[in-house]
């Protein structure tokens, strides 16, 4: 008779996600992941796979979470500048309470090239996060809050590169004031 889990495969995975985020994949052994998660390595095996296996689950973790912290900014705005400038401060906050800098992109550094489900899973995540954008700048544009000269498709990719250079600098010595400066002139596109 199989023995029920005692541990909530939600909190667990979580658990690995922030390990991953903050230490990455290869300096991430599966000792520290014992330890981090709380539960025993057999449970991790048996539960999630291997080490890479449980790497790809946090990933997916990883990106439901980011989406759902970046739809719920944008919900609370009207104007689409303020939505989208928001989304952007929200990476500097969010290194107060969680690994500094993104998931996906250390993923994507690390094992892009290595790994062909990382580098599709990153690939993706950046697409849905371009498509954001974009979907942003249309309903400006048709509001009227944006210009209709504004390349949509070419500005997302732009607003999210800049956003992926935020997620990279937030991990280095940049001060608060310089990183808001970033944000700015890159924000001072849509005007």
């Amino acid at each position: 008779m199989a023995r029920s889990k005692e541990f909530d495969e939600t909190i667990v995975l979580k658990k690995a996600m922030e390990l991953f985020w903050e230490q990455g994949y290869e300096k991430t052994s599966m000792q520290d992941l014992v330890d981090h998660m709380g539960i025993h390595r057999r449970s991790i095996y048996d539960t999630f796979g291997d080490k890479r296996s449980l790497f790809l689950a946090s990933l997916g973790e990883y990106e439901k979470f980011i989406t759902h912290e970046m739809e719920t900014i944008i919900r609370q705005h009207e104007s689409v500048k303020s939505a989208i400038g928001d989304v952007f401060r929200f990476i500097l906050r969010s290194s107060e309470t969680y690994p500094t800098g993104c998931l996906s992109v250390n993923a994507a550094v690390e094992l892009s090239l290595l790994d062909q489900e990382v580098d599709r899973m990153a690939t993706t995540m950046f697409h849905r996060t371009e498509d954001m954008f974009q979907q942003l700048i249309q309903q400006g544009k048709i509001s009227g809050e944006l210009s209709t000269d504004i390349d949509s498709e070419q500005m997302a990719r732009f607003l999210h590169n800049n956003l992926i250079g935020l997620r990279v600098l937030i991990k280095t010595n940049y001060t608060q004031k310089e990183l808001e400066s970033i944000i700015a002139l890159a924000l001072s596109v849509l005007d």
